[in-house]
């Protein structure tokens, strides 16, 4: 959710009732510190932050989340055991991210208080072992004590019914709050996502760190690229920075990286945040009422 989820649309899901999350992995550390301090204003409700463990100045993130006395924080693409218990002597929640049983246990053991559980599906950073969140799910709710958050393809109230039924005790939605009034997303990033079919996204660059991407020039170059075998300098120097940025924010659909999870075949409209949230939350008790066929 880098380039996409802000104070406005985490205090907005809060707000209905969610856990709204910030997405830090675009920021530095004094605009984290000016967006904890708007999402305070704009909401009374717990909100977290989630934080990629794999940026040179997460030092200096953590200690903003501590000094913020931000309630639940989400870690992910790192290994939770090295801010984990900094964390929780401060008193915050820690929920790591995780693509297989084995990290899950890993995240347990260093005492995370939760665990989110993300298939493959899903779209930004992602696992390399491409574990469907279908599989993934009873795997790791039968490997760990702690909670299991689904994650991964649930864009439905349905999918979060499933997910419950699987053993999840909550889920993380990420790609359609992407289509919301408050996603900081350029809009002509939402009209693709409402436009994209099965099949238009891949998990792309594996020999940096894997990523879901909504297929466009810059993802065909990447492509090719990895056929004709380039070193990862070379990848790296094709990537180059700000790409994320580029394509999600500034609407550079051709030469930008576009984020976005497999749920995106699925999301046709662009709503406020408090009215999708509404939806799920309809769905799931639609669906909870419905016979098994």
């Amino acid at each position: 959710m880098v380039w996409v989820s802000g104070w406005r649309l985490a205090s907005a899901v809060s707000n209905a009732g969610g856990l709204g999350l910030i997405g830090s992995g675009s920021m530095y550390p004094d605009l984290l510190k000016e967006h904890i301090q708007k999402c305070k204003k704009a909401t009374n409700k717990p909100f977290g932050v989630n934080i990629p463990l794999l940026y040179p100045h997460t030092d200096k993130l953590i200690q903003i989340i501590i000094d913020e006395k931000v309630p639940v924080v989400f870690t992910s693409a790192g290994s939770p055991a090295t801010w984990t218990a900094l964390l929780k002597l401060h008193g915050i929640t820690v929920v790591h991210v995780v693509s297989s049983s084995k990290f899950a246990l890993k995240a347990q053991q260093a005492g995370c208080d939760a665990v989110v559980a993300e298939g493959f599906e899903a779209g930004g950073h992602n696992g390399r072992e491409e574990t469907t969140t279908l599989v993934l799910l009873p795997a790791v709710c039968s490997t760990v004590s702690i909670p299991v958050i689904a994650a991964g393809g649930i864009a439905t109230g349905r999918q979060m019914l499933a997910g419950m039924i699987l053993g999840a005790e909550g889920v993380q939605i990420g790609s359609r709050f992407v289509a919301s009034d408050e996603s900081s997303a350029h809009l002509k990033f939402k009209e693709a996502v409402l436009n994209a079919e099965e099949g238009d996204t891949m998990l792309s660059l594996k020999q940096l760190t894997p990523v879901r991407l909504m297929k466009n020039k810059f993802y065909n170059e990447v492509q090719q690229a990895q056929l004709n075998f380039v070193s990862v300098e070379e990848l790296k120097n094709l990537l180059g920075k700000g790409r994320a940025k580029k394509g999600m924010f500034d609407g550079d659909l051709d030469n930008g990286e576009l984020e976005i999870g497999q749920a995106s075949a699925i999301i046709k409209t662009i709503k406020p945040a408090a009215a999708i949230v509404a939806e799920l939350w309809a769905e799931f008790n639609l669906a909870l009422q419905l016979p098994l066929k």
